[in-house]
């Protein structure tokens, strides 16, 4: 049983020794946020791209660093899981990718303010996170059938955008299903019409309207229909 005296010691003693480990901890944090290379990577558009994030109150609805809403995705990783070509076209016109689905609003923004929300959602996908947030346990249930199809040239809108959903080779996102043997299962005209509007062919389905001309799509049927 301590004796005032000695709990008083014990309280004092206890109370600088754990201020002085929070004041050295605190320090510690501070020299490795100004010395860390995403302090130097902290550019004028990664700037201006945090204060139209926080100027539309994008927290509201989505999270980040483990801050913020979990009504829409988390865009901790989007950069790397997406890519700069898709997040640009989505940006530009959220409803036009997802009719009828997506309630992202469309904000106008101009090229330069969209680049700079790229440039932000990169440098958070650029920090060392330490596996966090940690990637979802994902079973393929499309298996790849002829690896050999990989080694085709894809187009270069379909590693702009389609990668980040469909897999080729093994290659690629896994939100949609791999693309092997899609040239085993659809003809050239019927991939050209799903290209063109995918909703027309099978509503409510995930795979957005890409604002595609029609040489890109010829070049993306084309690609796809010789994967077999």
């Amino acid at each position: 049983m301590l004796t005032k005296f000695q709990a008083k010691i014990f309280f004092l003693l206890g109370t600088a020794l754990f201020s002085a480990v929070f004041l050295f901890l605190t320090f510690d944090s501070m020299r490795y946020v100004y010395t860390h290379d995403s302090n130097r990577n902290l550019s004028p558009a990664v700037v201006r791209g945090k204060e139209i994030w926080e100027k539309n109150n994008c927290m509201g609805c989505h999270t980040i660093l483990g801050e913020g809403a979990y009504y829409a995705p988390d865009l901790t990783k989007v950069y790397e899981r997406r890519g700069v070509e898709w997040i640009r076209v989505f940006l530009k016109d959220p409803e036009a990718m997802y009719p009828g689905e997506r309630k992202m609003v469309k904000y106008v923004f101009t090229e330069t303010e969209i680049e700079d929300v790229i440039a932000f959602l990169k440098w958070n996908g650029d920090l060392d996170l330490k596996g966090f947030p940690p990637k979802p346990e994902f079973k393929q249930e499309t298996k790849t059938v002829d690896l050999q199809s990989a080694s085709i040239t894809p187009p270069e809108k379909f590693k702009q955008i389609c990668t980040a959903c469909h897999a080729v080779g093994g290659a690629g996102g896994n939100v949609g299903p791999a693309l092997d043997a899609v040239g085993n299962k659809y003809d050239v005209a019927y991939l050209e019409s799903w290209l063109k509007d995918p909703q027309k062919i099978k509503p409510g389905t995930a795979m957005p309207k890409l604002p595609l001309s029609d040489l890109e799509i010829k070049d993306l049927t084309k690609y796809l229909s010789q994967l077999r």
